[in-house]
């Protein structure tokens, strides 16, 4: 446990880090700075996979699902106020799709990491973040925003209505649902950064390695 406290503790960081900057918008609300602290999480789970293997990184996924799940729940106890009425913090759906999202992006970044490992040093980790990062941004805009699930819960809907508004695309193209226009927006970002990321996971990935031996 204790070679991968580093580790647990950067992706503990990360998911604390975006669960509070997510409250701040950007470029009209299509993006929260929690955007780009997030997809870091990929890079720490990478390196742990290429340093230490599969089960370490599963450790380290783990460890930021707990984490995430704790925020979410001391969220959802804090209430808001607004248009004459009061609302979690972190809505229902918001937790569950962030929890879902998470583990499955996270686990399966791991397995396509594994799968491409023997490849060019760049090859795991750009693939496995860019498959990640795709599934993860279509898992939780789907449960957290998506009206197909508005019939599971009434009051889950009305926490996040807003988010099924007809707006212009990306602020500037046809009409669509704004979370569509939010999770296209975010999806941009994580691809950004699995190519950006690249350098510091030679760089992290070259000193352990070679701290190790």
């Amino acid at each position: 446990m204790t070679r991968i406290l580093p580790g647990v503790i950067a992706m503990a960081t990360i998911v604390v880090a975006s669960n509070i900057l997510v409250q701040f918008l950007i470029l009209d609300g299509l993006l929260t700075w929690g955007a780009f602290t997030y997809p870091l999480a990929f890079l720490v789970t990478d390196v742990m996979n290429r340093v230490y293997g599969v089960a370490a990184a599963r450790k380290v996924v783990f460890s930021g699902l707990v984490v995430g799940i704790v925020c979410s729940l001391i969220g959802s106890q804090i209430m808001l106020q607004g248009d004459g009425f009061e609302y979690p913090a972190v809505a229902l759906r918001i937790a569950i799709g962030s929890a879902t999202a998470f583990l499955i992006a996270q686990l399966l970044d791991i397995a396509v990491f594994n799968r491409l490992r023997d490849g060019s040093w760049w090859t795991a980790p750009l693939g496995s973040t860019l498959v990640g990062s795709t599934v993860d941004t279509a898992i939780f805009f789907s449960i957290a925003f998506a009206g197909v699930f508005n019939g599971f819960s009434a009051a889950a809907a009305e926490e996040i209505i807003w988010a099924q508004d007809a707006v212009p695309f990306l602020n500037t193209g046809p009409l669509v649902p704004l979370w569509v226009s939010l999770a296209v927006a975010d999806w941009g970002v994580k691809l950004s950064i699995a190519l950006l990321a690249l350098v510091p996971f030679r760089m992290i990935v070259g000193r352990m390695q070679r701290t190790a031996t």
